[in-house]
């Protein structure tokens, strides 16, 4: 009788659709065993679950068995015979949206001396998560002061020193605690700086420089490949229009695309800089032969080809040129909504990006037609609607520098079997099965962008200063990428099956195929 009762207890028994939503505004997370009524809920489970609950004792952690029979919400797990469990946060919805509504400050804190005690000294200092409980028991606490409700309480707190080790990894994947001797040490500094490789050179060479770079040590954070007007050339070069090799330098800047870099890694302007060697080519191949600009002279060309940052404060600004905070539509498509979004949102936080606004919706047929009124008069065009609407999709406005070509990136090629040759580490190349199912959307340039977001979320008034800057330079930089990408796409399309071939024509008849 005694383990009868304990069973009870330990799972919330649901068996109607006003029971169930009474789960669903419970407080924490509840783990839900979904069982038909002919076969009852999984008893395997029962000592698992009891002793999961034994070992954590937390409040906020909640069992419980649903009927599928008899509650609608439940209807499509009906006729199902395999195990079945779903989790509920109350309010995670609520969290994700507060959370990815603006920046937010993050900070690594240590103690003088003695850091064992961190993690609880910290815990004491913000209160308790309740603000109301913070209020009354720990008035002179952070919460207390600032926090308005449990949602907005204003500040975190790892609550464990492991809890402490993976929130770290998350944000700051590089980190590391030093040791005791290494404290005593100057703490070298992990930078970032501007590489340019010349339009003569970035043809020819681009791979020999770019393996020289990585043996370096140096991470290649962002990468650019973009055609530039002379007008973008004296705004970067501002400094040096007056100059008698100016003509010389604006010359060879707009022959072609330029290869622009961000590189990481300790002390990565000085680094860069000793690699490149001297500014004057002659200077260059007789004082330090070795280096890169000796080594890839261009004949008596006068203007070496590649170019660093001079200070930290130099490669600050010049990344922001090449390199601009942007916001960027992106959407997890339906066919990849039940098995692939915690994957995906998983692969867009690891990938640095910031998700300013996030909203689940099922597009209207009007919403969808005018998203791709590029292709009204494409064959595929109703199939394509049709399945945009078949069920619901997850609208994400992201922002991270270059965030257009960076989220274009991580998708890959809109047709997975190109993805998997050419990226096939992408999204598409491993979880989209079609180029109609393709998994994920994303703009194809800040410009389409700022259209997609207006059309999905309305007019945003958060445009960082980053975006306007933006706004003034991205009639260029003009990336070459998407016509390198559009160029194998036409390629593939005359080896593909012919249940595709009008999908295809479609996607290629210019560069709004990234909107598809």
């Amino acid at each position: 009788m005694t383990a009868k009762k304990k069973e009870v207890t330990l799972q919330v028994s649901v068996i109607n659709q006003e029971q169930w939503e009474e789960v669903l505004v419970t407080k924490g997370l509840t783990v839900v065993d979904v069982y038909q009524h002919w076969c009852g809920p999984c008893r395997a489970v029962l000592s698992l679950l009891r002793k999961i609950k034994n070992e954590l004792g937390d409040d906020l952690l909640h069992f419980a068995t649903a009927e599928a029979d008899s509650i609608d919400a439940l209807e499509k797990y009906r006729g199902k015979c395999e195990p079945t469990f779903l989790f509920y946060g109350a309010c995670f919805e609520d969290l994700v949206q507060f959370m990815s509504s603006g920046p937010s400050h993050i900070l690594v804190l240590s103690q003088l001396g003695d850091s064992t005690n961190v993690v609880q000294a910290w815990l004491d200092f913000i209160g308790p998560t309740n603000t109301e409980e913070a209020k009354r028991e720990k008035p002179a606490s952070l919460r207390a002061q600032y926090g308005t409700q449990t949602l907005f309480n204003a500040l975190h707190g790892s609550e464990d020193s492991d809890r402490a080790s993976r929130e770290l990894a998350f944000f700051f994947p590089n980190f590391s605690t030093p040791s005791g001797t290494e404290q005593d040490v100057e703490e070298e500094r992990v930078e970032r700086t501007l590489a340019l490789i010349r339009p003569d050179v970035a043809r020819e060479n681009r791979e020999e420089i770019l393996a020289q770079i990585n043996k370096s040590g140096f991470k290649v954070s962002l990468q650019r490949e973009t055609m530039l007007t002379e007008e973008q050339v004296r705004q970067f070069y501002l400094h040096h229009v007056e100059e008698d090799y100016f003509p010389a330098l604006l010359q060879s800047m707009t022959r072609g695309p330029v290869l622009a870099l961000a590189l990481t890694r300790e002390h990565a302007v000085q680094h860069w800089k000793d690699m490149l060697g001297p500014a004057d080519v002659r200077r260059a191949q007789e004082e330090k032969p070795e280096c890169l600009r000796a080594q890839f002279a261009v004949g008596d060309h006068p203007v070496n080809q590649l170019h660093g940052s001079e200070s930290t404060e130099d490669a600050s600004r010049e990344i922001s040129f090449f390199f601009p905070v942007q916001q960027t539509l992106a959407m997890i498509k339906p066919d990849a909504m039940e098995e692939h979004k915690e994957k995906i949102l998983e692969e867009i936080r690891d990938r640095g990006f910031s998700i300013r606004r996030l909203e689940e919706k099922r597009l209207s047929r009007e919403t969808v037609e005018a998203f791709y009124k590029k292709h009204t008069d494409q064959p595929f065009f109703n199939q394509l609607v049709e399945f945009m609407c078949s069920g619901t999709c997850l609208m994400m406005v992201l922002e991270k520098e270059n965030a257009v070509e960076e989220w274009r990136a991580v998708m890959g090629p809109t047709d997975p079997d190109q993805a998997k040759t050419a990226s096939p580490n992408s999204l598409r190349a491993r979880l989209a099965s079609d180029i109609l199912h393709n998994s994920v959307h994303g703009s194809s340039s800040p410009h389409r962008s700022e259209e997609e977001i207006k059309l999905v979320f309305g007019d945003l008034s958060e445009l960082t200063e980053a975006d306007s800057l933006d706004e003034n330079t991205t009639e260029g930089p003009q990336d070459v990428s998407s016509d390198k990408h559009q160029q194998q796409c036409e390629s593939k399309h005359h080896q593909d099956e012919n249940r595709n071939q009008s999908l295809r024509a479609g996607v290629n008849e210019g560069p709004e195929e990234a909107s598809h």
